[in-house]
């Protein structure tokens, strides 16, 4: 999952880096990398133009990220992109990215951030105005209870492959994710976050005062850890949940109002829910939650309706 062809980036810099051939995926892939021969690599996918569906059916590592045979040019070390309208495509970043500009869209890239003790994400886009990722790949080469996938507002991703990071997502108002996978999160026994407690690791996790956020045909599966927090987790209102497959956490689907603040307009149709939530518990509400719509959810192995939203604080 790691490429190279080393070139720079309009506006970055890079090192010489030695040419990588991005090897078939697996679903839980490794974040270091597979040296292959040119001649070794599987034949590229073509990569479908948004919003189409993933390469496949259901989102898993095989249809989704960047296309297997993809050459990446390494770029070491932070990089912003303050340029309106940059189209940046095939690269691996080895450092942290933030945008800052509207209209970046980033093709077939692999996010992979560094080290740090702080708190960070591997691509930061809350200051940014529409931007796109399509058939990219966010995972931590050097993870830590700081360091999640993307902080994102204003921001549409087609077929990313999120995992190895605390939580997949912080999505604000105003964010689309779309036919992705995201799994396999990165669990820590102390997190300074937490008080110094464990992680509370979400595949996706929005905040009140925020609205906006769609995930529509994703497979968002914490289902490997017990440990797990939940798919998403969310104080947001006004939002959509349609046509994912869903599964571990305590609950899966987690809405929480704060401040006493009835939490309303969210909207979860059509899902299909697994069975390895903690307190089996497809979806929570609290008690100032009123979903607007929740109809067509049902379990995964057999088609039938999941249970009513457990309603508790």
């Amino acid at each position: 999952m790691v490429l190279a062809l080393s070139l720079a980036v309009a506006g970055c810099s890079s090192s010489p880096e030695p040419t990588l051939v991005l090897p078939s995926p697996s679903a839980s892939a490794s974040p270091e990398p597979t040296l292959l021969s040119a001649t070794q690599a599987p034949a590229p996918s073509p990569s479908p133009s948004s919003p189409a569906r993933p390469r496949g059916g259901k989102p898993m590592a095989d249809n989704t990220g960047v296309p297997a045979g993809t050459e990446l040019t390494v770029v070491t070390g932070d990089q912003t992109f303050s340029t309106p309208g940059q189209v940046i495509t095939g690269k691996e970043f080895r450092g942290f990215v933030k945008v800052t500009a509207a209209n970046v869209t980033f093709r077939k890239c692999v996010f992979r951030g560094r080290a740090t003790s702080n708190n960070a994400s591997l691509l930061d886009t809350r200051k940014s105005t529409n931007t796109v990722v399509e058939d990219s790949e966010f995972v931590a080469a050097s993870p830590s209870a700081g360091i999640d996938g993307v902080w994102a507002r204003n921001t549409k991703m087609y077929r990313v492959n999120i995992h190895g990071v605390v939580d997949g997502v912080k999505a604000e108002s105003n964010v689309l994710i779309q036919d992705s996978y995201i799994h396999d999160m990165k669990w820590f026994a102390s997190d300074p976050n937490q008080g110094g407690g464990p992680t509370h690791n979400d595949g996706v996790q929005s905040f009140e005062g925020d609205s906006g956020i769609t995930l529509r045909h994703n497979n968002i599966d914490l289902s490997s850890d017990k440990r797990a927090n939940a798919a998403w987790q969310t104080s947001a209102s006004d939002s959509l949940v349609e046509d994912n497959w869903l599964d571990g956490g305590g609950c899966t689907l987690n809405f929480a109002h704060r401040d006493g603040r009835p939490l309303t307009g969210n909207r979860v149709i059509g899902n299909r829910f697994g069975r390895k939530s903690f307190f089996n518990c497809p979806i929570l509400i609290s008690t100032k939650t009123v979903l607007a719509q929740n109809s067509g959810n049902v379990w995964a192995d057999t088609g039938k309706p999941i249970p009513a939203p457990q309603q508790h604080d």
